[in-house]
């Protein structure tokens, strides 16, 4: 389990990271100060630089067979040292911290076989002395041997996206590769410029490029087929963006309830994209009020509120109407809490 007041382990200093402006090193839990608006342009702009190619790992997402040849989806992805060595560098270790709330849920069902399995849920969140916290949450089956680390990693990366911190590496499509016998990708696909720290300070951005924006890529392209339709529309390039944040449940139930297709680029008119981002936007924005209303309620209220709607996991949750019942839950709860404080 990573130290809970956010020092790193990892090497603050890695040749070729992005280098600290001087300005933002010297706040600590103790000032009062606050970052200016020029300070935190700048930091957030440290922030959002990409990793160095170093510090990236691919994760197979998707197999399939071509022919005789095992083929694999690839996305790429980076460890979590490399975020703490990044906040350590730009606002050292004594500048930022991090909190973990870890939860294990009540039994559910998993897989074809029914098992009953517990789930650890935790909850970090992450405050950037003078700029500002955020919180996100992480989940994963308790049986897994590692999944409070995994629980605790997917929790403190999705914070740090909130800073924008990592985030551009959900704009990277899936990549289809061949494996070898172990389903290990045989070679790794080349970031694209813009995923690069020179194609970055150079400009260069996933939306002036046409690349899909999704980790999980849901477009209709098959094993051996890299490219996808060319120059999408800023819509659906923001529709896209949203399928990592939303999760896969919630994201084709919207596209399927609003444009009734499983492929955003199969919506033709510029209307209905409207109408299927604002939707998206609208879910986004619930499950960001759910994350808050977690800090003060913790995972158990939120597994009590699924029970009652016959739900194992928010990640079950596909439509707009049933989010908005477990926030106002959720708050409910919440405000109870405050209430009795």
């Amino acid at each position: 389990m990573a130290p809970p007041n956010g020092h790193a382990n990892g090497s603050p200093g890695r040749t070729g990271d992005v280098a600290p402006p001087a300005p933002l090193v010297a706040l600590t839990a103790g000032s009062a100060r606050q970052f200016t608006a020029e300070e935190i342009r700048h930091l957030v702009a440290a922030l959002e630089v990409p990793f160095d190619p170093s510090q990236i790992d691919w994760r197979v997402t998707n197999t399939s067979k071509n022919g005789s040849h095992p083929r694999g989806q690839v996305v790429p992805y980076a460890d979590p040292r490399a975020y703490t060595d990044r906040l350590n560098l730009l606002v050292t270790p004594a500048g930022w911290t991090r909190k973990y709330v870890i939860h294990t849920s009540a039994n559910f069902q998993r897989g074809k076989d029914q098992r009953v399995v517990a789930k650890v849920l935790v909850a970090c969140e992450l405050t950037i002395f003078g700029l500002g916290s955020h919180s996100a949450t992480g989940e994963e089956w308790a049986d897994d041997d590692n999944a409070g680390t995994s629980a605790e990693a997917q929790a403190f990366k999705r914070a740090c996206t909130c800073f924008g911190l990592g985030r551009y590496l959900y704009y990277c499509a899936g990549t289809w590769v061949d494996l070898d016998e172990r389903k290990r990708p045989k070679t790794v696909p080349a970031l694209p410029a813009w995923a690069t720290r020179d194609g970055w300070r150079q400009g260069l951005r996933p939306q002036q490029r046409g690349d899909s924006p999704i980790l999980d890529s849901l477009a209709n392209a098959k094993p051996g087929t890299d490219h996808g339709p060319a120059e999408p529309s800023s819509l659906l390039l923001q529709i896209e963006a949203l399928a990592e944040p939303l999760g896969k449940r919630m994201y084709r139930g919207l596209l399927k309830r609003i444009a009734r297709v499983w492929n955003p680029r199969d919506i033709q008119n510029a209307p209905l994209q409207q109408q299927v981002l604002a939707h998206m936007q609208a879910a986004a924005r619930g499950f960001s009020r759910l994350d808050a209303a977690l800090d003060s309620v913790g995972p158990e209220a939120l597994t009590q509120i699924l029970r009652s709607l016959k739900l194992q996991s928010i990640d079950q949750v596909d439509d707009l109407q049933t989010l908005r019942e477990i926030v106002l839950a959720l708050e409910a709860a919440a405000q109870g809490n405050v209430v009795k404080q």
